[in-house]
């Protein structure tokens, strides 16, 4: 299997982790900002991360693949089969991508993608836009964390997955949540990164960022 795109990437990293916690080896190949040449355009028509190859099968879109994933290799299942926690985990999953990605993305591309990558000034006003509409979604995650200390099940799934990896991209922007008033969600965070899974590329991409 092959995913295109960089690691740095919320919905790239989502797959990396999501196929290590499955036990399957994953290659990890550039694709997007101009690179993956025809390989990338053939996974992802539409020219986003992640790009996606198993055989002659492709496929874009994280979640899509990450179903895909847990379908095709069904052993140790990340996306319940009951019902009402199959349900749960997709909410999870699309507030991850689509809402607290929403915010974290004001910030990460203004700060981190555009002025590094780009080698233009971000936009500081709709990084600030993005910051504070952060503690409001940091509430509702402090009271949606069980005891167990997983979202769906009381184990490890998508759900955790997606959460998981957009709190990385806050992580390089130096925004953690703060134990004083968010305490479940920074011990949850803490231990979802522990894991070697999400451990391996954020090591990688603290390098590629200059962080150490």
């Amino acid at each position: 299997m092959i995913v295109y795109g960089s690691p740095i990437s919320p919905f790239v990293r989502k797959i990396l982790a999501f196929a290590a916690e499955k036990g399957l080896e994953i290659e990890l190949k550039p694709g997007g900002m101009g690179q993956g040449g025809a390989e990338f355009a053939e996974a992802s028509p539409l020219g986003k991360m992640p790009g996606f190859r198993d055989g002659d099968y492709v496929l874009s879109d994280s979640s899509a693949i990450a179903h895909y994933i847990d379908a095709a290799y069904s052993e140790n299942n990340l996306i319940p089969t009951e019902p009402k926690a199959r349900g749960r985990a997709i909410w999870f999953d699309e507030f991850a991508d689509t809402v607290l990605m929403a915010s974290g993305a004001k910030i990460f591309f203004n700060r981190i993608v555009s002025p590094k990558f780009l080698r233009v000034p971000g936009d500081e006003a709709a990084a600030a836009q993005g910051e504070a509409e952060l503690p409001k979604l940091f509430d509702y995650l402090e009271g949606a964390i069980p005891p167990s200390g997983f979202l769906v099940e009381d184990r490890l799934t998508l759900a955790d997955i997606a959460i998981g990896t957009v709190f990385v991209n806050l992580d390089h922007l130096g925004i953690v949540p703060a134990t004083a008033t968010h305490p479940k969600l920074a011990g949850y965070i803490a231990a979802l990164h522990a894991r070697p899974s999400f451990a391996k590329w954020i090591a990688i991409e603290r390098k590629t960022l200059g962080g150490g």
